[in-house]
């Protein structure tokens, strides 16, 4: 081999190299590493919305909620031959966004041909802001299929979203599916049109209405403002079940304003997203029926709900009052405290840092008693020790009634005397300690 000879293959050798380097550093740039696809793409030759950037911003969650069980009356055909459009309110802005759909409690795969997102036209309506349609792809095909039991993280598609607006993610599947993952007591209408209408920006086709969140499971964007997620995990009280429908209200959307106002006016708080995991009629200990179980208890969900989010630094935990409600004997305050130290032992292992609320009251309810309120004073001296969380969220002290701290302040309470108004929700966020989200979880020595 000549002198020229070799330095030709030398030259094409570094080249080479350098070409397969670029290529192996933008797959890993444009995935934080957060989720994983379990999914079956089919190859679809349709056009598609412009694919993200590699590496812009940091990924966290806008919006996020649980999977409870399977919807009834779609046991069989599940929602073959209609699109499902989910309205969701985001936490933050991005410039790109991706998707979690669930197929968690079906029971044979679910074939989605079609997908998109878009940011809605104005509150209340199935209409979009026509220019901001974008088709959905899941490892670059515009099908997947979702097996029972799985879910699948969709690519990442350039889209301007606006904080503190509403989004419209839409599925069509041509198939029957039985039954239907979905989120009941949403406090959001969402949408159900016949036939495929995925990326009709009009919403015209979508005479439909629904208060749950179908398939959906979560909704990521790529931010330059936030620096990470903060997950509530609870009960109704967190999902906000007497919430003023359409309107935000939960405890979690007040926490949420409070927080982009702040870094607004610059105040030195964490520049962080909030989500939302409350399940309606949640327990620490205890699961719902079926397999996979509806209404999974917190210990068993945790991972899936807490761990398995976007870029989580501080999981708040407010959980505990169904304990003590629907045990048909009275609780053991020891076995709560014990589950809610295995959820803070869960999080520590991977460095989030906890925030726990005391336990609300509810004289009044139908299900209180003496006995039952000494169980959550006996719970909420615990976590006011600081032996159970890294910091605390003294919600009881926030809305009782100071004339008989047993029950809500009146205006702070809904009527059923359990769950707080509109007003007692906004306390909570208001009540809320934003340094708490300061600091990760205690190192172990």
């Amino acid at each position: 081999m000549t002198w020229r000879n070799g330095y030709a293959l030398l030259a094409a050798i570094v080249t080479l190299i350098v070409t397969l380097s670029a290529a192996i550093y933008v797959g890993v740039a444009s995935d934080d590493g957060s989720a994983t696809s379990k999914s079956t793409p089919t190859n679809e030759g349709a056009p598609r919305g412009p694919a993200a950037p590699a590496s812009t911003g940091i990924w966290v969650g806008a919006w996020s909620t649980s999977p409870v069980g399977s919807e009834p009356g779609t046991e069989i055909e599940g929602l073959a031959g209609r699109s499902v459009r989910n309205v969701v309110h985001t936490s933050v802005g991005g410039t790109s966004a991706r998707i979690t759909l669930s197929n968690l409690y079906g029971q044979s795969a679910l074939t989605i041909t079609h997908a998109s997102v878009a940011v809605a036209a104005g509150t209340g309506t199935a209409a979009a802001i026509v220019d901001t349609m974008r088709r959905l792809t899941f490892g670059g095909n515009t099908t997947v299929v979702i097996p029972p039991g799985q879910q699948v993280l969709s690519d990442a598609v350039r889209i301007a979203v606006p904080a503190d607006t509403d989004i419209l993610v839409t599925t069509y599947s041509p198939t029957p599916s039985g039954p239907v993952t979905y989120h009941p007591h949403a406090r959001q209408i969402s949408y159900v049109a016949e036939g495929d209408v995925t990326e009709d920006a009009t919403g015209v086709a979508y005479t439909g209405q629904v208060g749950s969140w179908r398939y959906l499971t979560a909704l990521d964007v790529l931010s330059n403002e936030s620096h990470g997620t903060v997950v509530v995990f609870g009960d109704s009280l967190t999902d906000g079940i007497t919430s003023t429908e359409n309107a935000n209200r939960r405890w979690t959307d007040a926490l949420s304003r409070r927080l982009r106002s702040a870094i607004t006016a610059r105040q030195d708080v964490p520049r962080y997203s909030v989500v939302n995991q409350g399940i309606s009629g949640n327990q620490i200990l205890v699961s719902g029926t079926g397999r996979p179980a509806n209404n999974e208890a917190g210990l068993t969900r945790f991972g899936r709900d807490v761990l398995a989010r976007t870029n989580v630094k501080v999981v708040v935990i407010d959980l505990g009052v169904n304990d003590i409600l629907r045990n048909p004997r009275l609780a053991d305050p020891d076995r709560i405290l014990d589950g809610l130290r295995a959820l803070v032992r869960q999080a520590h292992a991977r460095g989030i840092k906890v925030v726990g609320a005391t336990l609300m009251p509810f004289q009044g309810h139908r299900g209180y008693t003496d006995a039952r309120e000494n169980v959550r004073q006996q719970i909420n001296a615990e976590i006011r020790s600081g032996r159970v969380f890294d910091a605390v969220a003294d919600f009881d002290e926030a809305l009782r009634d100071p004339y008989n701290p047993r029950k809500f302040r009146p205006d702070y309470d809904s009527g059923d005397h359990l769950h707080p108004s509109d007003k007692g929700y906004d306390r909570m966020g208001e009540a809320f300690n934003l340094e708490d989200l300061r600091g990760a979880a205690p190192a172990k020595l």
